[in-house]
């Protein structure tokens, strides 16, 4: 069957199942790999998009349930500010290694900075419960997470 999807601002015709997830739709039909597929069941994280705003796995969700739905992907995030700032912040604490995991560490960093401004370490590392790095150990990708918030409560601070 044929979706219309509005994907990172702009609509896309895309060929689908009714029992494609929204992840193979984004990666297969839109061409949108940012997202990576790990565990299929919705436990990694690794396919995290932005649903209507809100973080969802993306391998969880059937394609044609987010018709008239705003889904925004890593890519679709790029120039964001907060984003950027956030893969800025991955680099220089090292927290990224193989990287698969990234990009839904990405959008739930963001996330998780856009509902609490200036998170302490324990707040993050609650709200990355549901996403895995096999890698990192999560030090670094605590440390950039931090690093970005206190940045953002400064700035927000300055204004003030």
């Amino acid at each position: 069957m044929r979706l219309s999807l509005h994907v990172n601002g702009t609509t896309r015709a895309v060929e689908a199942e009714p029992r494609d997830t929204l992840a193979d739709t984004l990666r297969d039909g839109a061409a949108l790999t940012a997202l990576h597929l790990g565990c299929e069941g919705g436990s990694c994280g690794a396919c995290t998009v932005l649903l209507d705003g809100e973080p969802v796995r993306s391998c969880i969700v059937l394609a044609v349930t987010v018709e008239g739905r705003e889904v925004r992907t890593l890519e679709g995030l790029a120039g964001d500010s907060v984003t950027e700032a956030l893969k800025r912040a991955f680099h220089e604490e090292h927290a990224l290694q193989c990287g698969y995991c990234t990009p839904g560490m990405l959008v739930t960093a963001r996330d998780i900075l856009r509902r609490f401004p200036g998170p302490d370490e324990a707040m993050i590392r609650r709200e990355l419960a549901g996403q895995i790095c096999r890698c990192t150990g999560y030090m670094g990708i605590v440390a950039a997470i931090r690093r970005v918030g206190e940045a953002l409560q400064e700035t927000s601070g300055a204004g003030a």
